[in-house]
């Protein structure tokens, strides 16, 4: 996989005899969290369905990616699950093929992702541009993802987590860790510092409490459809919060993942007494 961008310093005009060069006036950035705050829903999970309808990974794969987005609308994102996320993705690609997968990823984006980019996030991101910024997507997503999304909606750069590949294969491993919670914030303090970038003068926006060492770091933090836990941070803070989701659509939504799960907890509730009253029976 490639790296995140890294761009050497451009070489200027040399500066007159006897006259000092002045210094690079510092960047501002606009640092973007991917999922549900420049798309709708979870983007790796979109991908699991369009590498399982080619046979890329198998029906297993898909089930538990469905279970884990199905967790993710309902409740958000946690440490634990995304760890769990990561554990398992990483087995299902293992020895599959670089190429295949960036290759699967133009498609999806084709045929669905680029139907789920938020109005309002890519008129941001337009507005970061023509102001002269540079606009970069963080996300715990990998780069083949990242990177993707970034060229499509015209952002400067990605960073994303970064699979290990040799031979032209992923080998299962991470390349250092997976780019989320503080590891955002660690990788933005980075590029900050290789592109010499005000930090006071940047934004940054994401969608989860996850997301706060990085909104944390800048002089504009903003949250994006947020969740629970930032939207009550965003608010203690001061800090402006923006809703691009279409209100009635994530009520809908929100009624139909509550009604698979009353569904699941009232069979769940049948077995138990059924089970119950069989050992009752049997004494």
């Amino acid at each position: 996989m490639s790296e995140s961008p890294g761009l050497a310093p451009l070489a200027g005009n040399p500066a007159p005899a006897g006259e000092s060069a002045s210094p690079p006036r510092p960047k501002v950035v606009a640092f973007f969290d991917v999922d549900n705050t420049i798309l709708r829903g979870a983007s790796v999970f979109q991908l699991g369905i369009g590498l399982y309808r080619r046979g890329f990974i198998s029906v297993r794969d898909i089930v538990k990616a469905w279970r884990m987005n199905l967790r993710y609308n309902l409740f958000g994102e946690s440490a634990s699950s995304v760890s769990v996320t990561k554990t398992r993705s990483l087995s299902a690609i293992e020895g599959k093929s670089v190429a295949e997968m960036v290759g699967v990823a133009e498609q999806v984006w084709d045929e669905v992702l680029s139907g789920r980019v938020f109005p309002g996030a890519k008129h941001l991101v337009d507005q970061h541009l023509a102001k002269g910024h540079e606009v970069w997507l963080i996300s715990a997503s990998p780069t083949v993802v990242v990177d993707l999304v970034a060229a499509r909606v015209g952002a400067t750069g990605g960073l994303g987590t970064r699979l290990e590949a040799a031979d032209g294969s992923f080998t299962g491993e991470l390349v250092g860790g997976l780019l989320h919670g503080p590891a955002k914030a660690e990788a933005a303090l980075a590029l900050a510092a290789e592109r010499g970038v005000d930090l006071p003068a940047s934004y940054a926006y994401g969608d989860s409490a996850n997301d706060i060492p990085l909104l944390d770091l800048v002089g504009h933090p903003c949250g994006i459809n947020p969740d629970r836990r930032l939207r009550r941070y965003c608010r203690e803070h001061r800090w402006p919060v923006r809703e691009f989701r279409d209100k009635r659509r994530a009520v809908r939504r929100s009624i139909r993942a509550a009604s698979r799960v009353g569904a699941v907890w009232a069979i769940w509730v049948v077995v138990q007494r059924s089970v119950r009253g069989f050992r009752r029976r049997r004494r």
